[in-house]
């Protein structure tokens, strides 16, 4: 009797498509891949970001001039441990107004004229009284001197000591200000570091968003052909499930006389053998 085998094959376009899958995917899997040109990178310092780290640097010990003016100012002696009065006078020596001693000559002269002036009124007074030569005349000429040497002496200290309030004034205005400015300076450098911070890590964020979506382009290029063929062999395989498939046939000849002889004594002796096997049903032990 002849045999006959089933074989259950899909449609015949499904194998063709099948064959070419094979082959796009035998070639695409023997190209390497360049990961270099999909790697993470990372943005280097934007130049904003550069320029506050050198600011930042070089502001540390600027105030130092604005103390040691201020130092000056004071007359501030760190050999002598404080301040001495020749470092404090010189100080203030650029503060002293350079009208001052203008003013105070113009002045002494002024008063020296009144003086004079008051001098020869006590004289022409005592020749009209007759008594020029009298030691009365002598007496109030003498405390009349001595009472104008006090008034000249005071007002030369007067102001003298108006251009020293003054100066003083003006020192302790420039010592301020340079004290201000010694702890205003770091302030504003640190104002200007933080703005610069601030500005160039928005662009640095920027460039880094820049070489991420660079990276991410790259490699959906790279992985482009992988996943267009997933979806091609994923649609092979709902082809493979959706469509009918295709049933067939294939008969074999009866077998030769020999090979039925060969399998029927293969068959019987089997049967045979396992027959003439009695089964073991103890030792005899009465003795008959």
């Amino acid at each position: 009797m002849a045999l006959t085998q089933q074989q259950i094959l899909p449609a015949p376009f499904i194998g063709d498509i099948g064959q070419d899958y094979a082959k796009q995917l035998t070639g695409l899997t023997g190209i390497a891949l360049d990961p270099s040109r999909y790697a993470p990178q990372v943005a280097g310092q934007d130049p904003l970001q550069t320029q506050a780290a050198a600011l930042a640097g070089t502001g540390v010990g600027a105030y130092q001039p604005y103390l040691t003016g201020a130092q000056a100012t004071t007359g501030f002696d760190p050999a002598a441990g404080g301040i001495t009065a020749a470092g404090y006078q010189a100080a203030l020596a650029p503060f002293e107004t350079p009208y001052q001693a203008d003013v105070l000559e113009a002045t002494l002269a002024q008063f020296d004229v009144q003086k004079a002036q008051r001098e020869q009124q006590i004289r022409d007074k005592a020749v009209f009284a007759g008594s020029l030569g009298a030691g009365r005349t002598g007496v109030q000429l003498g405390q009349y001197q001595a009472q104008s040497d006090l008034d000249r002496a005071l007002l030369e200290a007067g102001i003298r000591q108006q251009g020293f309030t003054q100066a003083q004034q003006a020192a302790g205005t420039a010592y301020g200000q340079q004290t201000g400015l010694a702890g205003l300076l770091p302030q504003l450098q640190q104002q200007d570091i933080s703005q610069l911070g601030r500005v160039g890590a928005l662009q640095q964020a920027q460039e880094q968003a820049v070489l991420g979506a660079e990276q991410e382009a790259n490699r959906l290029q790279a992985f482009e052909p992988y996943e267009r063929l997933g979806y091609y062999g994923a649609g092979i395989g709902q082809l493979m499930s959706g469509y009918p498939a295709r049933q067939q046939f294939t008969a074999q000849p009866n077998p030769s006389p020999l090979a039925q002889a060969l399998g029927t004594a293969s068959v019987l002796g089997g049967i045979f053998g396992k027959s003439q096997q009695a089964p073991f049903t103890g030792f005899n032990t009465t003795g008959v």
